[in-house]
């Protein structure tokens, strides 16, 4: 069995949007706890509102023991 952990990521930026934070050091801080990344999800966006997230999410997974 596996338990899992979705770490929300927001975006700045009006046009080109980055990171708020280290993204790269988040991963590797869950990968020192044990943690898996499984997937990075964006949400979709509208043409209407810029076409661009505001956020996306870091997926985890570690086996419960």
């Amino acid at each position: 069995m596996y338990e899992y952990k979705f770490v929300r990521v927001d975006l700045s930026g009006r046009f080109t949007k980055s990171p708020k934070g280290d993204h790269h050091r988040l991963v590797e801080e869950y990968a020192k706890e044990g943690w898996r990344l499984v997937q990075i999800f964006s949400p979709a966006v509208s043409v209407m509102g810029g076409g661009t997230p505001d956020y996306f999410e870091i997926i985890f997974e570690r086996k419960v023991e």
